[in-house]
């Protein structure tokens, strides 16, 4: 077959697109990200006209004006789209559009019920028929739908316009063959790791389905700590893995067969892994990429992003308020963009360079976001996923397909088969543990400044390199000499308290504190130890989670009998049920 018989298969790209810089292809991102964070009422038909124009007159830059305004009428439309419904009785067959998730005290899916996207929320026995099922199926819900919560941001970019409180939940039926396909294929690969802990199951299916569901709290901000998060659900790097993994199969076909066999995988992927945005973006990418190979024109990592994200922000302008979806464009761009000035910066083995500059990149991209959402970027993230990394590609790239066939050979296959799958999550968790528990503290946007500051006169003034080194050095010491001076009283979750002095540690927390919260806080305060631990209720949901990281001493619970205690310089006046006055006292 000849070479242009065999790339007609592939789909033309528009000659105004053709002709636009690579310059260009990234203000045609920027303008269309912008358009549909504004959500300006423009009409639709008028952004679709300009853009209309701008292709048949050849015009690239009526193309990154048009696609701005036209992203910008999208994004209106789709907040309008979000109109609350009106208060009512629900008794109804939806369908469910992402696997539902145990919370602390009931159980949440979401469903498109009506042509609108809705949170479901049950406990009981409709909260359990509501977790065993899985996206795709269709349920009956018998409930309460009422408005969206008062606060609740994070379900705009999820398209959730309402809520419904259900008393009943019940699987109708299986869904389309689309997403009977994809359970099958995941059930076959939980199948097969079932004979692992539950800790390394839950990092396994995390890895290469993206489904958290069963991650304890205390493994979740072991990898939070640690800057890890990213590998705990399926992520774009997922996506180049598995391009890798059929790579032998995609350099024996033609451009049109690479590119339909890419673009098979990647949505076949995509579905299996639930569309998360980051495995969405890589797939944009992958596609983009591919078909500017097959076309003649193959473009460096940072135009075929630009590229994909127009096309994804167009066709849902609400994906640019998805936290996920801002970190995977905003570490895919830095490493795109920096990794390879970077490496050349540094000293040693060129593929160790290179794994350090990568890692590096990505932590700046996302750094800004990580500081305003989760609070700082962790000083041990960047030797942790420089330490991670192989073992990441090995779960993806080995663990799927071992998965696969384990679940299919079942016992006693299954265990040797996941040997290898084994040894990579519980390395990770290794390297996750110790980056959490390590006193290093978190860098702030001003820490990171400094670090981008340091690079760049790095760049251009070569000779002072190497006092410049010394001087990052010195910015990455700083958030660890800040925890080691600690104040007095710190504040900690939903009004609890961390008190120190005189080398002794007391910690306050009231009823009902979240696990995930009070370790989050507690490791960002940088404490070391908890003499005495006052906590309202049974302290026994909490124990278990702080004696992972920490020595708990001493317990002051609802059992406990009114008194006081000294520690340090800390003394602990305990009032049933379960509360205390700590104050600090001359030695």
């Amino acid at each position: 077959m000849s070479d242009a018989v065999d790339r007609g298969a592939i789909p033309d790209a528009p000659a105004a697109l053709r002709q636009l810089g690579d310059g260009a292809a990234v203000a045609l991102a920027v303008a269309t990200w912008l358009g549909a964070r504004s959500a300006l009422a423009v009409p639709v038909a008028v952004g679709g006209a300009v853009v209309a124009v701008a292709l048949v007159g050849r015009r690239p830059v009526l193309l990154v004006l048009g696609c701005g305004v036209l992203a910008a009428g999208l994004g209106a439309r789709s907040l309008a789209g979000l109109v609350p419904p009106d208060p009512r009785p629900v008794d109804a067959v939806a369908t469910l559009v992402a696997d539902p998730v145990a919370g602390d005290f009931d159980v949440r899916g979401e469903v498109r019920l009506d042509g609108r996207r809705l949170l479901v929320r049950a406990d009981g026995g409709a909260g359990g028929s509501l977790r065993s099922a899985r996206m795709g199926e269709r349920v009956r819900v018998v409930g309460r739908l009422r408005p969206r919560p008062p606060g609740a941001a994070w379900m705009i970019p999820r398209h959730l316009a309402g809520q419904i409180d259900a008393t009943s939940v019940e699987v109708a039926d299986a869904g389309g063959p689309p997403w009977r396909a994809a359970n099958r294929v995941r059930a076959l690969i939980e199948q097969g790791a079932r004979g692992m802990d539950r800790d390394d199951r839950s990092l396994y299916l995390g890895f290469v389905l993206g489904d958290d569901r069963e991650q304890a709290a205390t493994l979740v901000d072991d990898f939070r700590g640690s800057g890890l998060s990213h590998l705990m659900v399926v992520s774009g790097q997922n996506v180049a893995f598995i391009l890798v993994l059929i790579g032998p199969v995609r350099t024996r076909l033609g451009w049109s067969g690479r590119w339909l066999v890419t673009l098979g995988v990647v949505v076949a992927f995509a579905a299996i892994t639930r569309f998360e945005p980051s495995v969405l973006r890589a797939s944009a990418m992958a596609v983009v990429a591919v078909s500017g190979q097959a076309v003649g024109r193959p473009a460096p990592a940072w135009r075929n992003l630009a590229l994909a994200v127009t096309a994804m922000v167009l066709l849902d302008p609400l994906l640019t308020r998805s936290v996920g979806f801002q970190l995977s464009v905003a570490a895919t761009a830095a490493i795109s963009l920096l990794a390879a000035p970077l490496a050349a910066l540094l000293p040693g083995p060129r593929p160790v360079a290179l794994a350090v500059a990568t890692s590096a990149s990505a932590q700046l991209g996302v750094a800004p976001i990580l500081a305003g959402f989760a609070g700082g970027v962790p000083v041990t993230s960047l030797p942790a996923n420089v330490l991670v990394g192989p073992a990441a590609a090995l779960v993806t790239t080995y663990g799927l397909p071992a998965g696969l066939v384990a679940g299919v050979l079942g016992d006693p296959w299954a265990a040797p088969l996941h040997l290898p799958t084994v040894a990579g999550v519980r390395w990770a968790a290794l390297v996750a543990r110790a980056g959490a528990t390590a006193p290093l503290g978190e860098l702030s946007l001003r820490h990171l400044a400094g670090l981008v500051l340091l690079a760049v006169v790095a760049r251009w003034r070569p000779r002072l390199r190497s006092m410049l080194a010394v001087l990052a050095v010195a910015v990455l010491v700083l958030p660890a000499l800040a925890l080691r001076s600690p104040p007095l009283r710190v504040a900690v979750g939903s009004g609890g308290s961390v008190w120190r002095s005189g080398g002794a540690t007391v910690v306050v927390l009231p009823g009902r504190s979240r696990p995930a919260t009070v370790l989050r806080d507690l490791r960002r305060a940088g404490v070391r130890r908890i003499d005495v631990l006052v906590v309202a209720g049974s302290s026994a949901p909490l124990l278990g989670p702080l004696r992972h990281r920490w020595t708990v001493a001493k317990v002051v619970d609802d059992d406990a009998r009114p008194g006081t205690l000294r520690v340090g310089d800390l003394e602990v006046v305990v009032r049933p049920p379960a509360d205390a006055d700590v104050r600090r006292v001359p030695p």
